[in-house]
Parts: C-alpha cells; sequence; structure tokens
C-alpha cells in the first residue's frame, strides 16, 4: 500500500498518520546519498511533532545534523530532472540548526535558511504531495 502511495502521491481524505508515513516513505526512497561518496549512514524523517531531521554519519566518524521546525517552513522548490536534483526546503530566517560532531576541523553549531537535499527518480505530482504535507504539519498546532 505505501508503495502506491508514493507512486500515485496523496489520496483524497489521508489522515495525519498516512501523510506522515508517506512523507518519511518518501525521503527514506528519494534521498540520494551518492554524491557523498565517504557518507557511512544517513537519517532523513519528518517527526509527528513537525521536525525535518537530516543526520549524516562519515566514514571518518564525522557526523552532521539538520533541523527545524516546520511552523518556520517558508517555501520548497525543486531544481532538476526526473532523474535527479536538489530539493530545497527554506525557511523564514536562520531557523535551521545546523551542527557537526567529531570534525577533524572543529565541531561547529550554525544556523541556515536553507535545507539542500539530493534527491532521485522525482515525479511532479510526488513534490506537490511533498508540499501538501510540509504545508499541513507547518499549519498543525503544537
Amino acid at each position: 500500500m505505501l508503495l502506491g502511495l508514493l507512486h500515485l502521491s496523496f489520496k483524497t481524505g489521508m489522515d495525519e498518520q498516512q501523510m506522515l508515513t508517506w512523507s518519511n516513505k518518501y525521503f527514506s526512497t528519494s534521498y540520494d546519498p551518492s554524491g557523498e561518496a565517504k557518507l557511512k549512514k544517513w537519517d532523513l524523517i519528518l517527526t509527528d511533532d513537525a521536525f525535518i531531521r537530516l543526520k549524516k554519519t562519515y566514514q571518518n566518524g564525522k557526523q552532521e545534523y539538520y533541523s527545524f521546525q516546520l511552523h518556520r517552513f517558508s517555501d520548497m522548490n525543486y531544481l532538476g530532472t526526473t532523474a535527479g536534483g536538489t530539493l530545497q526546503l527554506k525557511t523564514k530566517a536562520d531557523d535551521i540548526i545546523v551542527q557537526t560532531y567529531d570534525d577533524p576541523k572543529g565541531d561547529i553549531d550554525s544556523m541556515a535558511t536553507q535545507l539542500n537535499l539530493p534527491v532521485k527518480n522525482i515525479d511532479p505530482d510526488q513534490l506537490d504531495s511533498l508540499m501538501t504535507a510540509l504545508n499541513y504539519f507547518k499549519a498543525k498546532e503544537l
């Protein structure tokens, strides 16, 4: 059923849990880590309390962590083709937490206004459905 939801986009009447499940399935199948050869593992999720969280762990032990609350979400753009490209998630101001750990150059804490996600196998209907889900969780009461 989830695979069908992923390819057919949203269906009318989906509840919050179905949107959350669909969004996370979309992130897990569309995120493209191939451009980062030294990436050991990654985790990209939309939480039920409306946070986008991305954690990357590299072979050398360095970790990068990105997180933002969807109430601060302002826009989404896609640059690329159906084969692959970059999904840009934008916030109203410097609302994206960016942290690095175990970095040989030193640990860094900073803020950003845009999270760029490399993605693959993109369908325009899926992008529309993702935008619908992000806006739904943005409007959700805390």
